[in-house]
């Protein structure tokens, strides 16, 4: 069982210190050193479904390991990897865009795909946060009552990442994290393109997916800082309702360093980025070459 060294702090085995060094400055009074600095990793919606592709989730997993192997590092999914087409209610029933649409190919794929992000390191924290669209499950139960206890969440497999029900505030670090905000009096989500208004209305320190693209935000009341995070979007795919000019949008993750109190600098890793390092080529020159 791993716990950490009384002296340095570092993940081990043995029952106080790491090393022999640590033991003899505990020994003597030497200061221990300052604890490490909070990381977050922020995954926007990854939106899985069969036929898109996965080389990026891949990509994601090789940076989590490439940088962050061996070190303390907070992991949040801000939701909707499952997308759940053949749920929609935007879609009508025997149409033409729920042609081949099915329940279990959605969540099976959703699951195959998932399992880049299964792959974790014993000092990670990973935290799923249930998005609308994985929702469109319970409401599919709300709504026929024969399929009770044949669908449900359960069938979604986060692997050990802890599971957050939707909408639900998770608190890490002074940084509230759900799939979206919303207006308590209304039940309807916070909108807009500025993302310093939103932080203003919501108070505190927040991060969140559901929307496309990169919106950022920083506030200082009292001294202290808040930040807005929102981003919603991490895929190789077009999304069809955007139509022809509404794709254009950035797509990544978002590293938070030193993360206290709900302050942090921010650092954007671009899926462009990710393919440059992985695959040698732009993301661009790769996704017309590989993808479908």
């Amino acid at each position: 069982m791993m716990k950490p060294c009384e002296q340095c702090g570092t993940q081990t085995t043995k029952p106080k210190f790491c090393t022999k060094q640590c033991r003899w400055d505990h020994s003597n009074g030497k200061a221990k050193p300052l604890p490490p600095a909070k990381i977050h990793l922020v995954i926007p919606d990854t939106q899985s479904e069969p036929g898109r592709d996965d080389y990026h989730l891949g990509w994601i997993a090789e940076y989590c390991r490439d940088r962050y192997a061996g070190k303390p590092l907070t992991r949040i999914h801000v939701g909707d990897h499952w997308n759940m087409g053949s749920l929609s209610s935007y879609d009508r029933k025997g149409g033409t865009r729920m042609e081949g649409r099915r329940v279990m190919a959605d969540i099976e794929k959703g699951n195959d795909d998932f399992r880049w992000l299964e792959m974790s390191d014993l000092v990670w924290d990973d935290h799923f946060l249930m998005g609308n669209h994985e929702n469109r499950i319970v409401r599919a139960v709300e709504q026929d009552a024969q399929i009770e206890g044949l669908l449900s969440l359960d069938s979604l497999d986060t692997g050990n990442w802890t599971r957050h029900g939707f909408l639900e505030p998770v608190w890490l670090d002074g940084v509230c994290y759900s799939h979206y905000f919303y207006n308590p009096s209304t039940g309807r989500p916070y909108g807009g393109e500025n993302a310093e208004t939103r932080l203003k209305t919501i108070g505190h320190s927040f991060t969140m997916g559901h929307q496309q693209g990169l919106k950022t935000g920083m506030r200082y009341v009292g001294g202290k800082q808040h930040r807005a995070l929102i981003a919603g979007s991490c895929y190789l795919h077009d999304e069809d309702y955007l139509g022809p000019q509404g794709n254009v949008h950035w797509r990544g993750i978002v590293v938070c360093n030193n993360v206290s109190d709900g302050a942090y600098d921010i650092m954007e890793v671009g899926l462009d980025f990710l393919c440059q390092r992985y695959e040698g080529i732009t993301l661009a020159a790769f996704i017309e070459r590989y993808c479908s």
